[in-house]
């Protein structure tokens, strides 16, 4: 059995003033035949699982292209077109195949193309048909269509966030494949979308802990494949915004339209169970130091480059040095400008700095202080988080300042945190700190959570703010809860299109 692997992801967030070009592609994996392998093989990621059990089960792979740009604004439309034809390119060129396994996203959005995933995936259909089995992996956080449930056999989401579950819908999506080929297994898709739009919301919390058991009940039924609840992505202004609920079964269409709406019936009465209010950043702190034990983890929500954010926010790290804290951390906010006047200073140095504040207006003014110089790095380390175990991480060149009490990890390439890594890379361990602060809205859960006495979620102005008032939503069809009152019954919310 032959199996044709690759793939294009990105979480655009259209509300971003950062457009997504080429050179983001390549410059976080741009990677062709066996460079695939190479990267994946061994990795907690989706493309990992897939190596990983086709290698396993002794599956021939067939790595075509494959690509990953971190969040940020619209796609261009020159970068959207070359990815697009290096992915059909290489399916062309990669032979013949038993199956296709693509790694996809479902949020992603370039200009002139709302939907990237129902395009690519039709795009796909159009040149290998619709005999051979297709089927992507997505994101949790995906704005689900019907054109990509249409254009695909089956789509598995992660059900997991922090999404640490990857690498094992990776698994499946090989062994699903192997047997649409070999014993006939036709699955069978049907999609409920909800006028409903949500906030980050970790799934070992309610309401989407006992959303997931409901789905998880309904899997161990006959015939069911899947079932999962696709959070959407709240920081996307298209049309087809918003929750959903994909259910999978063998060839059985009732079954799943029957699945997906009980499940949307669980949901939409349980809606105004996610909304989430958190306090200001000055609030989080002190909180922080009001609470037992060390150490409490503050993350800044709002500035979450995991969703499309600059990175380089200044609204949580200007609070903490308001309060005057000490046995404090900070890490890490994007500003390579600072990091390169710190190389240039060298260790021992002490810099006066503009940080922070410089890619929009939205995230807070640059912090103008003096800084001392303690540590410089290149960025590089392995990955421990559960998410993406085994990684390959590199910030590049990457800073460690002393600012009054507080340790501030400054790098040259924006991300969330999500392991301890980047810390400890810089001589810091977190353990030792009382306040560990840092740019996240969930992923970091994973790793964190064992570790910290306590964690404390601040929001404030910013592009992943939990607040959607906050945003100005052009072209989302109305009326969308909560942002408008719905009093419609259930059974003409399922009518929707």
């Amino acid at each position: 059995m032959r199996v044709m692997i690759g793939g294009l992801a990105h979480e655009t967030n259209t509300f971003s003033n950062v457009p997504s070009t080429l050179e983001l592609f390549q410059s976080w994996e741009w990677s062709h035949k066996e460079e695939i392998l190479v990267n994946h093989r061994k990795v907690r990621d989706y493309l990992g699982g897939m190596v990983d059990r086709a290698e396993e089960l002794g599956i021939e792979l067939l790595p075509t292209f494959w690509t990953f740009g971190y969040p940020s604004g619209t796609i261009t439309k020159e970068a959207y077109a070359v990815m697009k034809k290096e992915l059909l390119d290489a399916i062309q060129e990669a032979g013949q195949a038993d199956a296709i396994c693509l790694s996809l996203h479902g949020a992603g959005v370039a200009e002139e193309v709302d939907d990237l995933e129902g395009d690519l995936l039709a795009a796909i259909r159009a040149q290998v048909g619709y005999e051979i089995p297709l089927i992507a992996t997505l994101d949790l956080h995906a704005n689900m269509t019907q054109r990509m449930v249409s254009e695909a056999d089956a789509l598995l989401s992660v059900h997991l966030y922090p999404h640490v579950d990857c690498y094992e819908r990776g698994i499946e999506a090989i062994d699903l494949a192997r047997k649409m080929v070999e014993e006939n297994c036709r699955p069978t898709m049907h999609l409920t979308r909800l006028p409903l739009v949500i906030p980050t919301s970790a799934t070992h919390h309610n309401p989407v802990k006992d959303i997931n058991d409901a789905c998880w009940a309904w899997e161990k039924e006959a015939g069911v494949i899947d079932c999962a609840l696709i959070h959407g992505f709240p920081y996307t202004d298209i049309p087809e915004l918003g929750i959903s609920i994909l259910a999978i079964t063998d060839n059985d269409r009732d079954l799943a339209k029957k699945v997906s709406e009980d499940i949307a019936r669980l949901v939409w009465e349980k809606r105004d169970e996610f909304e989430l209010i958190k306090p200001t950043p000055a609030e989080g702190i002190a909180l922080a130091l009001e609470s037992e034990g060390m150490p409490i983890v503050i993350n800044e929500t709002s500035d979450n480059p995991g969703g499309g954010t600059p990175g380089d926010g200044t609204y949580l790290l200007q609070a903490m040095l308001d309060a005057k804290l000490t046995n404090a951390c900070f890490g890490f906010i994007y500003d390579p400008e600072v990091v390169q006047q710190a190389y240039q200073a060298g260790v021992g140095a002490t810099i006066a700095i503009q940080l922070g504040g410089k890619t929009d207006h939205l995230h807070g003014e640059p912090i103008s202080v003096n800084a001392y110089v303690k540590c410089l790095t290149d960025g590089k380390f392995i990955a421990t988080t559960p998410m993406g175990q085994g990684g390959r991480v590199n910030y590049g060149k990457s800073v460690r300042l002393q600012i009054d009490g507080i340790d501030v990890v400054v790098c040259s390439v924006k991300s969330q945190v999500l392991d301890e890594q980047i810390f400890q890379l810089h001589g810091i361990d977190v353990t030792k700190y009382k306040i560990v602060a840092l740019k996240s809205s969930t992923h970091f859960r994973a790793a964190y959570e064992p570790i910290s006495a306590k964690v404390i979620t601040v929001d404030s102005p910013g592009l992943t703010t939990l607040n959607f008032r906050f945003f100005k939503y052009e072209r989302v069809e109305r009326p969308i809860y909560p942002l408008d009152p719905i009093t419609d019954p259930f059974h003409q919310i399922l009518t929707r299109k």
